[in-house]
């Protein structure tokens, strides 16, 4: 975060500091400055009267040229010099008017007027020094018209230390003056980082907002999401539920069937079988969200398996007219997985092969044994489906939005779905897609 003060901003700020501490002075010389009179009516008591009416006109005076510089916005200078030259010029007549032996007290007051005026003032040490030589200059005027004292006994009655504390505290007004200004870039810095923290937690609180309700939209739509599955799982049992009933009419009178009938309705009630499974496990919407997936494991010949699944796809790549190779291992390999599930990779793998070749083409299907692993292999040779698009089947559950005239729109829903069960099965899949053609590969442990 970088916050960066602008010339204008700076000069601003230092000129409300300067003004405030012009109002200090400004209004402690109206309040102060006439009781000074106490110490003319014990010191000076044949003079405490005019001095008296002359202070009230210095702070008559110095309130008007305030109100002035206030309303016309004058520059704060100005009006302190001609504050502190008044003044000055009081206490330099005073100083020459007085009796001797209470030369030092005025002398003193003068000090401290010039120290009080030094210690507070906001500005340039110039223009102290200016004040200063200014305050020299009238004592010396006032000492040539009015003094009857010598140089020398001036000096020693208190002039000697107002001409030390008025040039020291001339020292004071640079010193303050860059403690000031350092604060002021200092204040101004935490402002504008508070302002800018200020609003990227505005912008925070707004994201938030927005989250919650994308949060709460998505809840809801999750929500209908398992009331749909609900409802389309319920739907789908019925029907699965009256071929089951119907193919088991059908199968108590098969001695009108033939041979080739009989097989198709041990095939409809093998698929009804796994079709029933699958919805049982669809509806299940707690096992779907969790974590891990429950299996129903047995030991079965995993070839048969295969070969009932390439039995039931010739078919359809018949309509395509793309010829399945049986390149299937005939000797039995058990292992000790989910039947269902096993079968619904090898049907995912081998339907999107199809899906995705193009007419006149062969597909190759091999199974093997492999270092104690059954490996299922899917080995088309035609046109490319490109890795790419392969890599986003198998990782995203999402539409492919490049689809060409010669190929079907591409859904990786399957394919997902078929790594997804494979890896909970602890199997390994593997594909490539290159200028060799399309490749698919399944690997499960076997039972010795």
């Amino acid at each position: 975060m970088f916050v960066q003060i602008t010339k204008e901003e700076f000069l601003r700020e230092i000129s409300k500091k300067a003004w405030y501490q012009t109002n200090n002075i400004i209004w402690t010389t109206i309040f102060v400055y006439p009781l000074f009179f106490i110490v003319d009516l014990i010191f000076a008591s044949t003079l405490w009267v005019q001095f008296l009416i002359v202070r009230f006109i210095i702070v008559l005076v110095i309130y008007g040229l305030y109100t002035l510089f206030q309303r016309k916005k004058y520059n704060y200078r100005l009006l302190l010099h001609v504050t502190f030259f008044l003044i000055s010029a009081t206490s330099a007549l005073l100083c020459n008017l007085v009796n001797l032996q209470n030369l030092t007290i005025y002398y003193l007051i003068f000090a401290a007027l010039i120290l009080f005026f030094n210690m507070v003032v906001f500005w340039e040490p110039i223009n102290s020094v200016i004040q200063t030589l200014v305050a020299l200059l009238l004592l010396a005027l006032f000492f040539n018209l009015f003094s009857q004292n010598s140089l020398d006994l001036v000096i020693s009655n208190g002039g000697n230390f107002f001409f030390i504390v008025a040039l020291v505290s001339c020292l004071v007004p640079g010193i303050r003056y860059k403690i000031i200004e350092r604060d002021v870039r200092s204040q101004l810095l935490i402002e504008k980082s508070n302002d800018q923290l200020k609003g990227q937690n505005r912008d925070i609180n707004e994201k938030n907002n927005i989250i919650d309700a994308q949060y709460e939209q998505l809840r809801k739509l999750d929500s209908q999401k398992n009331s749909f599955i609900n409802i389309a799982g319920h739907d789908l049992k019925n029907l699965v539920g009256s071929i089951i009933m119907s193919t088991n009419m059908l199968k108590e009178e098969d001695y009108r069937l033939s041979t080739d009938q009989k097989d198709l309705i041990g095939y409809i009630m093998e698929a009804s079988d796994k079709m029933q499974y699958l919805l049982n496990k669809l509806m299940d919407v707690k096992e779907i969200e969790s974590s891990e997936m429950k299996f129903n494991l047995q030991v079965f010949d995993i070839n048969s398996e295969v070969l009932y699944v390439f039995r039931g796809l010739v078919e359809t790549a018949q309509m395509k007219n793309i010829h399945l190779v049986d390149n299937i291992l005939k000797l039995p390999l058990n292992v000790n997985l989910d039947r269902v599930f096993a079968g619904q990779v090898f049907q995912n793998l081998l339907s999107n092969a199809i899906k995705f070749s193009q007419t006149n083409n062969s597909i190759r299907v091999v199974t093997s044994l492999q270092r104690q692993k059954f490996v299922f292999e899917i080995i088309d040779e035609g046109i490319s489906i490109g890795q790419e698009e392969l890599d986003m089947m198998f990782n995203k559950l999402k539409t492919l939005s490049e689809a060409s005239e010669h190929m079907e729109s591409r859904l990786g829903l399957g394919l997902s779905i078929a790594k997804l069960m494979t890896i909970e099965m602890g199997g390994e899949l593997m594909y490539r897609s290159d200028d060799n053609g399309n490749y698919f590969r399944v690997e499960f442990y076997v039972i010795n």
